[in-house]
């Protein structure tokens, strides 16, 4: 099983660099720079330190994660390097009183000294969890802290929109990203699309994003399509071949005409009996014929039902006649659940009145800036919606601007760090951890558990006291009926650890598919999620307080 999950360190394969260019080591704050030369200045630079990477609160109000980001920072580390070009810009800009000594330091700097242990991309995460357990020379780690949070927060933080639409849509529906037009810049576009898939999102419209992370594409035409038409005549090529290829239709036009005749006097139309607008009827009649096979056509243009529907059919019943099966309509606009509810109304009455099987079943897509909230108000109402075009919401996490990703020194020199604060959320958890996560006899996980890194694992059956790291009174007897160790080695540096292979977008996407199934119903929900247990050892709790009141300072009263 190892050998087809992981390779020996020092196997030979070459990782790519980061998909941005934009991703060097001068991505990062100056601050990085100014401590790696105080480092080396006080000949520290060397000494081994340990961060965890973790974030304080789960985002929108919920209770759960999607880690994101991990590939884009092992390619990181993997490449890392300084040219001799940026390394001119840090002489130039870190301290007039910077000494060529330290500029040599950083020419030899390659990370190759550095361990990585992660949690698997696509992984359902909680707050407080190290999501990343990064090991190595001080003066290195602190120059990977910036660029490490930049990959992980908006990957993390789209991951889970995505998730959440895909809750709230459910499992049957089409999710399609449509947020590049609206997106934070073109690398906010490209990310958005690579974590919307693996958030649970089927296609993107993102040509670039298609390209670069073979996601699958989708998209028609626009109004603009539509209202630059004025009639029929504008159709010059008027023929097309049959699906079977046995024959060809010389005026596809006119087959068109001819149904939207017959339909207009059909008791399907008996309601909607107004004059449909003929330059919408030539753009539909001229894109099904670029596109016979993925005939999916805006329309709402002008009317929906009275026009844009009516429109749809003619040519969607002349593509009928030639053996192609149009694939459906989109709508931009409107009262999205009463207009889906007629439309499937009206589809499934011209099947039954012209005997065409399947015609009812059509795909109906909506767009027009829905989020989390309209498609849940759109389940409420009811409707017949198959598939959403999510854009603006989605991609811009406009219901939260930032994950809020820290990078904390834990251990340095095999001797445990810890940060206070008054402020209790902001107390890190020392020492380097081994992290598990429980699961119930009904599958589900029942918490997450953080261990010292030599205590014993947990075992299948026994019961373990999982205690709050900083709330006495929470505490937990509990039986696992399964056990899942969390972090696993994609950087083995200079140990002999193996390290993981980094899996397709794909499968990791399959993995946060799989990941969200596993959790209870409770946790997962829109509004008041029951939050998801997290926790150490007792053995460990009992250390983080010790050290607590070791690095406090005792005040003295007069």
């Amino acid at each position: 099983m190892a050998s087809k999950e992981s390779k020996k360190k020092n196997s030979g394969r070459k990782i790519p660099g980061p998909t941005n260019p934009m991703v060097t080591p001068l991505l990062t704050d100056q601050y990085q720079f100014t401590m790696a030369y105080a480092y080396w200045k006080s000949g520290k630079h060397r000494e081994r330190a340990v961060f965890d990477l973790y974030f304080r609160k789960n985002p929108f109000g919920g209770e759960y994660t999607v880690f994101a980001g991990l590939e884009e920072c092992v390619r990181f580390i993997a490449n890392f390097k300084l040219t001799e070009e940026q390394i001119d810009y840090i002489r130039n800009n870190l301290s007039v009183s910077c000494e060529e000594g330290f500029l040599d330091y950083l020419r030899g700097i390659d990370c190759s000294d550095v361990e990585v242990y992660a949690i698997p991309e696509g992984s359902v995460v909680f707050a407080k969890v190290p999501l990343l357990r990064v090991e190595g020379p001080i003066a290195v780690v602190q120059l990977l802290e910036t660029p490490f949070i930049n990959l992980i927060n908006f990957a993390s933080l789209v991951s889970t929109n995505a998730a959440r639409h895909r809750f709230v849509a459910g499992k049957s529906k089409t999710l399609l990203e449509f947020g590049l037009r609206r997106a934070q810049g073109p690398d906010g576009g490209i990310g958005a699309s690579k974590y919307s898939y693996i958030g649970g999102f089927d296609a993107t419209s993102n040509v670039a994003a298609g390209m670069l992370f073979g996601i699958p594409l989708r998209g028609t035409h626009s109004h603009a399509f539509v209202s630059s038409y004025m009639n029929l005549d504008e159709i010059k090529d008027k023929a097309l071949r049959k699906k079977d290829g046995s024959s060809t239709c010389q005026d596809f036009v006119s087959l068109v005409r001819d149904w939207l005749r017959k339909i207009e006097r059909s008791d399907s139309l008996r309601s909607n009996s107004a004059e449909t607008n003929k330059s919408e009827l030539a753009a539909l009649t001229s894109y099904a014929l670029a596109f016979p096979d993925n005939f999916l056509a805006l329309v709402d243009t002008y009317d929906v039902m009275r026009s844009g529907v009516p429109n749809f059919c003619a040519v969607a019943l002349a593509l009928n006649d030639l053996g192609y099966k149009a694939i459906g309509i989109r709508l931009d606009s409107g009262d999205l659940a009463y207009l889906s509810c007629e439309i499937r109304k009206l589809f499934c009455s011209i099947e039954k009145e012209f005997g065409l099987p399947g015609f009812g079943k059509m795909n109906i897509t909506a767009s027009n800036d829905l989020n989390e909230e309209t498609i849940d108000a759109l389940n409420k109402q009811g409707h017949q919606i198959d598939a959403y075009g999510i854009g603006t919401y989605l991609v811009t996490c406009y219901a939260q601007a930032a994950l809020g990703v820290v990078f904390k020194l834990v251990e340095i020199n095999n001797k445990p760090r810890i940060k206070l604060s008054e402020a209790v959320s902001k107390v890190t958890i020392p020492c380097k951890k081994r992290i598990y996560r429980l699961y119930g006899k009904e599958g589900y996980a029942l918490v997450d558990i953080m261990t010292g890194e030599n205590e014993p694992p947990p075992k299948v059956g026994e019961r373990i006291l999982c205690r709050h790291p900083f709330r006495e009174s929470k505490r937990a007897y509990v039986v696992p009926q399964k056990i899942e160790e969390l972090l696993r080695c994609y950087c083995a540096g200079n140990s002999d650890k193996n390290e993981e292979i980094l899996p397709p977008l794909k499968d990791i996407r399959e993995r946060c598919i799989q990941q969200l199934e596993q959790m209870r119903p409770d946790h997962m929900r829109r509004l008041n999620p029951t939050p998801y247990k997290v926790s150490v050892s007792a053995k460990l709790y009992d250390f983080i307080h010790f050290l607590w009141l070791n690095e406090a300072p005792v005040g003295e009263l007069r």
